[in-house]
């Protein structure tokens, strides 16, 4: 099942909801939000009032009851929802987590074992049709393997030694032919089983914005706490200056009432359901976060590190074009070429006998035949090629390499490369891509155009990037002419080349020093130390182990433009938090400015008439009882109208810091003022009708 295809919107996940929230009235559960534990110890000290003074309370102390429980089963409810759809995804994850049988490879002899009993560093042999028992890295062969279970991508993925794309994942399935994979994880402790932890937010743990806006919260509440608590003494203060007595409502349960309505339950019960949500709107765009933190500094990023082959390329470098030395057609530049890769199984290689095939209908010959003594690359000569024996004894020698490398090899004979060649040497690497110099032991014969493809669809996701102040930079161990003809092509603002990891990490961490939050994208292992350093490090997908595991985010599609969905993530979590405290804020200036003249109209009053406070009772309530009684209703009722919002998020939409603000003041400042109101006099009139409140 492909993580982004459930949805939370099921019958089972609301029956599962609904059971988790019963379960989190725990103390333990709810100790973590102290806001809503306070309303939680309000509702099971009001129950036991009941159960005390059951023949001395009326229909609305009981009523106050049902809705304390009401709101703090709500909050539950919200959080419940949030991480309904982790479960479930957590799930169907569990379905690929089962022990298989492990073919050991130890001592060149093949054994089965349980793969539980794997180590790290053991290999394993799975050929077609096995599941990968267990997290490693590809040491020999190349394969290709069904990641489905874990992407959600159909397409299957190339695994290979050497590279970059050598990490697989345990539970995945080889599709074709045979790899030796050494193993990296210890049963327990894989990719799959910290997906699955993280998705069920097991270990989830509260941001730093989470814990100062709760710090924040809790310093309104203990304001609110003194307000209440004090109103009864000022009530009888104010009644015996006066010499009337028993005008003001401050029984215990209307009191404990006025608090739960003033203090900011709304963002309160929320909070958790934001932070949970927006990990789960990153798991909807196949992105695992592995913290909250990482998902909120998202929002805040302001330069972005990338490295160039695997993310901003393809990878591989393929053959482009065939350029001829002068007096030389370029079908015979095309034909010595091909028979210089017959047996490179370089992807290079492999690309030119291709490319001779595709533009020139060239076709491999049979190299037994051939009589040929194949030279393969070699790092200390940095070309490859074939000697050929013509007729008469006499050998043909062609070669392709690096252009420095065929120099030296023509100088051994008293040769070189011609000015003009030199020339297109250089314009191909201006243009970003590699020449390879073809040459025979008479003449230089033209370059072969090798380049490593920007992915599509890049240069326009960038210039997006750049419109919300993202500053995009390109790392590259290429030199710098090469580094900067890709960066033109990709579009990004600046590039580093020649990069070392030392070079990756200096410049990260030179940014932050800065002021600067920084997100990096890589693959490779030699990209690890800067994605641990990196404020927002993604690794991706395709990537190594050591690269996974340094990020703190895993892009399952492998897809380096996914970094704008996680941008506008990170700012949507950002901003729903915001609206929501401003509405929440707004809301608790709003019920009192409603409750409170309708409990001390008779202050300052002849008996039974109305006091100065009466100017202020805008509302006309019905009674004393039926405004704190509406006011507990709406409190508890506005927390499941605001659960969707808190799920989705607020819509992201990309402007200003002032215009963000004033947005948010006028849509939820505002808002929040007018809702109580309107809902509070709505409730009113309805209660009043249903009966539920007596004069």
């Amino acid at each position: 099942m492909a993580i982004r295809q459930i949805s939370w919107l099921t019958k089972e996940m609301w029956f599962e909801a609904l059971k988790s929230s019963l379960r989190k009235f725990h103390p333990m559960e709810q100790l973590r939000n102290p806001v809503m534990f306070l309303v939680y110890l309000g509702a099971v000290v009001s129950t036991l009032f009941c159960i005390l003074y059951f023949n001395s309370f009326g229909r609305f102390e009981f009523q106050i009851c049902i809705w304390l429980w009401f709101t703090s089963f709500f909050a539950n409810l919200a959080e419940s929802l949030a991480e309904g759809r982790g479960k479930a995804q957590a799930s169907s994850l569990k379905k690929a987590r089962t022990d298989l049988e492990a073919r050991l490879f130890k001592d060149n002899k093949e054994t089965c074992i349980p793969s539980p009993q794997l180590q790290p560093g053991d290999i394993v042999i799975c050929e077609a049709g096995n599941i990968i028992p267990c997290d490693g890295e590809v040491v020999e062969g190349i394969a290709s393997v069904d990641e489905s279970a874990i992407t959600g991508e159909s397409a299957p993925v190339i695994r290979e030694s050497g590279g970059d794309r050598s990490a697989v994942t345990g539970g995945t399935k080889v599709i074709s032919d045979r790899v030796l994979i050494k193993i990296t994880a210890r049963p327990g402790d894989t990719f799959l089983d910290r997906m699955v932890s993280l998705i069920e937010g097991a270990k989830r743990q509260r941001t730093p914005n989470e814990i100062a806006l709760a710090i924040l919260l809790m310093a309104l509440t203990l304001v609110f706490v003194v307000a209440v608590v004090t109103l009864k003494s000022f009530a009888e203060f104010s009644e015996g200056q006066a010499s009337i007595f028993g005008e003001s409502n401050t029984s215990f349960m209307i009191l404990l009432s006025l608090l739960v309505c003033l203090i900011p339950t709304t963002i309160g019960a929320l909070l958790s359901a934001i932070g949970i949500a927006g990990i789960d709107q990153l798991i909807k765009h196949n992105v695992l976060a592995m913290s909250g933190r990482a998902v909120e500094a998202s929002g805040d990023v302001d330069v972005l590190l990338l490295d160039k082959t695997g993310t901003i390329t393809l990878g591989n470098r393929m053959a482009t074009d065939f350029i001829p030395a002068e007096g030389v057609s370029v079908e015979e530049l095309a034909d010595a070429a091909q028979m210089a890769s017959l047996v490179d199984e370089t992807p290079e290689g492999r690309s030119i006998v291709i490319l001779a095939k595709e533009k020139f209908k060239i076709r491999g010959r049979n190299i037994q035949e051939l009589n040929a003594n194949f030279i393969p690359f070699s790092a200390n000569t940095r070309m490859s090629g074939v000697d050929l024996q013509l007729e008469g004894g006499k050998a043909r020698k062609i070669r392709k390499g690096a252009a420095d490398a065929i120099e030296k090899f023509l100088k051994e004979s008293g040769r070189s490369i011609s000015a003009n060649l030199k020339q297109k040497v250089e314009a191909v690497a201006r243009q970003g891509a590699t020449p390879l110099v073809v040459c025979d032991d008479e003449r230089t014969l033209g370059i072969v155009q090798l380049k490593d493809i920007v992915k599509g669809g890049i240069r326009e996701r960038f210039a997006e990037l750049r419109k919300v102040g993202i500053r995009t930079i390109m790392i590259t161990g290429d030199n710098p002419l090469t580094a900067a003809a890709i960066a033109a092509e990709a579009g990004v603002d600046d590039f580093i080349a020649e990069a070392t990891p030392e070079t990756k990490l200096n410049r990260i961490r030179d940014e932050q020093k800065e002021g600067h939050l920084v997100a990096m994208i890589g693959d490779g292992t030699n990209d690890a130390p800067a994605l641990a350093q990196a404020d927002v490090g993604i690794a991706m997908n395709t990537g190594t182990q050591a690269a996974r595991e340094a990020g703190n985010m895993v892009d399952l599609d492998s897809n380096p433009t996914k970094l704008l969905d996680v941008v506008h993530i990170g700012k949507q979590i950002l901003m729903t938090r915001g609206a929501l405290t401003t509405f929440s804020v707004s809301n608790d200036i709003a019920k009192y400015f409603a409750v409170i003249p309708a409990l001390f109209l008779g202050l300052h009053s002849d008996k039974g008439l109305e006091g100065p406070l009466g100017v202020l009772d805008i509302m006309n309530l019905y009674s004393a009882e039926s405004a704190v009684l509406s006011a507990i209703i709406f409190n508890a009722l506005i927390i499941v109208v605001l659960i969707p919002l808190a799920l989705k998020g607020v819509k992201y939409l990309p402007m200003s810091a002032s215009a963000l603000l004033r947005r948010n003041f006028l849509v939820y400042g505002i808002g929040g003022l007018i809702c109580p109101f309107l809902g509070i006099k709505c409730i009113d009139l309805l209660i009043v009708w249903l009966g539920w409140v007596t004069q």
